[in-house]
Formats: structure tokens, C-alpha cells, sequence
């Protein structure tokens, strides 16, 4: 197991006491794979589901307008903190997202 999220992130701080066994990685440190997102986002139903939309990240973006998924994964590079946390990769290659975790 894998667990995605960032260090001082208190939701993601419970998850690492919950699977102590999860290795961590921080999205600050090690930028996700491309492929990675978009397997993510096709599990959750699309980009729209895997973003927290009340960060200020979010809120600071210049445009909420992105045409398709290369645009998605570019503003996800830039802005890896978009990304709700904290995500759960199973070794079955399932994830659970967000308070689910």
C-alpha cells in the first residue's frame, strides 16, 4: 500500500497512524506519474472528483476552465496540492480518496 498526501496535512497526519504500514509519499516531494492521475481520475469518476475544489490553491487558479485531461494534468504538476488528499493506493491498484481513507 501507498498513501498519498502531504506532510503537514492534519487528515493526511490520521491516515499514516491508521495504515502504519502504508508507505508515504508526499505529492510536494515526488510528483505523481501522468499515468497515475489519469488511471486516479478515471477511478473517481474524472479530474472534477479528484481535486479538492475548496483549497485556496483552487480558489487562487486564474481559470477553472480546463479543456481535457493534458490540461488537467499540467495544472495538477504545477499545483499538486490540487489534488484531494489523502489518496490510498491498494495493491490491488484501487485508491480510496479523501476522508474515505
Amino acid at each position: 500500500m501507498k498513501l498519498f498526501g502531504l506532510a503537514n496535512c492534519d487528515t493526511c497526519r490520521k491516515a499514516r497512524k491508521r495504515y502504519p504500514d502504508a508507505q508515504f509519499v508526499d505529492y510536494r516531494d515526488e510528483l505523481i506519474a501522468p499515468s497515475m492521475l489519469l488511471d486516479w481520475a478515471g477511478q473517481v469518476g474524472g479530474f472534477e472528483k479528484l481535486i479538492n475544489k475548496a483549497s485556496p490553491t483552487w480558489r487562487g487558479l486564474p481559470s477553472h476552465d480546463f479543456a481535457d485531461n493534458q490540461a488537467w494534468l499540467q495544472a495538477l504538476a504545477e499545483n499538486p496540492t490540487l489534488i484531494k488528499r489523502p489518496v490510498l493506493l491498494l495493491d490491488d491498484g484501487q485508491i480510496r480518496q479523501g476522508r474515505d481513507v
